[in-house]
């Protein structure tokens, strides 16, 4: 499958690793192509810059945001919260109608420092902010509840006995998501939580989470669902 991932940080260069990995043609998408290859310092948990990342993965391309769009049959937005709506506009209502969009995003605003603060809750969600700027296209939320690492790979922790959710208004575009979920990343516990909307519960979440891996000192934490 084609894949565009759009953004160019430790979350998309994790997904875009294990998708290509798994068989798929995957395309980065950025603003700037070559701003963004001119980049020399690590990423935010010191990992190698775009450039770098890119030698060692010459399967996967380095586009524009909107080239990302076009070439992904999927897309995922995995922008920065505060970036997201800007960026998936600028990426094109065009280029994304009739696809799936997998949102792996958070409305985190770290402008007053650590821990975040959530830029929409309660009566909204970034989740329904991008399914509002993309009418003709199908989001679907999850895996903005792990980071990075546990999103491929939820075996690292307890042998992959935790949950994961998805939320959108596409009932086929969630089954799809699920399916990569399980088949592509090894998750064994899916749970549909519904609409769009429901995308607030699990990026309300994330205030409970900073705080949690400041206590620990660890992102390798996640929820299981006992029932």
């Amino acid at each position: 499958m084609k894949i565009g991932i759009l953004g160019t940080e430790i979350v998309a260069k994790t997904l875009a690793g294990k998708l290509s990995a798994l068989g798929h043609a995957v395309a980065l998408g950025t603003r700037d192509v070559a701003a963004t290859l001119a980049r020399s310092k690590p990423d935010l948990v010191g990992g190698p810059p775009v450039r770098t990342w890119l030698e060692a993965h010459p399967q996967v391309k380095l586009v524009t945001l909107t080239e990302a769009a076009a070439h992904g049959e999927l897309v995922i937005s995995a922008l920065a919260g505060t970036a997201a709506v800007e960026g998936v506009q600028r990426a094109g209502a065009a280029q994304l109608a009739g696809k799936i969009l997998i949102d792996v995003t958070n409305p985190l605003d770290f402008s007053a420092g650590f821990p975040p603060a959530l830029t929409v809750a309660n009566t909204d969600s970034l989740g329904e902010q991008l399914q509002r700027a993309l009418p003709d296209t199908r989001v679907v939320k999850t895996l903005n509840t792990v980071n990075a690492f546990l999103m491929i790979e939820p075996g690292r922790l307890g042998g992959g006995d935790h949950t994961m959710f998805v939320a959108g208004n596409d009932a086929a575009a969630k089954a799809t998501v699920s399916a990569l979920l399980r088949d592509g990343f090894g998750w064994t516990d899916v749970i549909d939580l519904g609409d769009i909307t429901m995308a607030r519960g699990t990026e309300m979440w994330l205030p409970l989470w900073v705080r949690l891996y400041g206590a620990l000192g660890t992102g390798m934490f996640n929820l299981k669902i006992v029932r």
